[in-house]
């Protein structure tokens, strides 16, 4: 049988932490989710000014990146390139924004967020991811 890390309330806190000191380092208005390794939500932080859509795009950014297992601007490029049948899969986070979790070469979850503009969006993330990513 193998075995796999999963993210617990201290990891999923440690990436909140670190994506919302990377939004607030710029004054960006963000919503930031955690998800684990099969989408699932495990925590959502709007920020002050973020638009209430926000938490709803960032948990399904999140959600694309874990069960994609990988970052979902992948998706977006994908799309964008005229693959458009793309657009009939079930993600609806196919946008930047969404980064995998990887621990020992495994993706344990995904950071998504969403309220600025793509790229900045995916720095957020991709902070948090980073605080444990290894």
């Amino acid at each position: 049988m193998l075995t796999k890390s999963v993210l617990t309330i201290a990891e999923v806190t440690h990436i909140l932490e670190a994506a919302r000191a990377e939004a607030e380092r710029s004054d960006w208005k963000v919503a930031i989710a955690v998800v684990d390794d099969g989408g699932h939500p495990l925590a959502l932080l709007r920020l002050d000014g973020c638009a209430p859509i926000g938490g709803y795009i960032a948990t399904e950014k999140a959600r694309t990146s874990a069960l994609g297992r990988r970052e979902s601007k992948v998706y977006e490029d994908m799309i964008n390139g005229g693959r458009t049948a793309f657009l009939s899969t079930p993600l609806s986070g196919t946008l930047e924004g969404g980064v995998p979790v990887v621990v020992d070469g495994q993706v344990v979850g995904a950071v998504g967020v969403s309220g600025v503009q793509a790229a900045q969006d995916a720095l957020v993330a991709k902070a948090g991811a980073g605080a444990i990513s290894g």
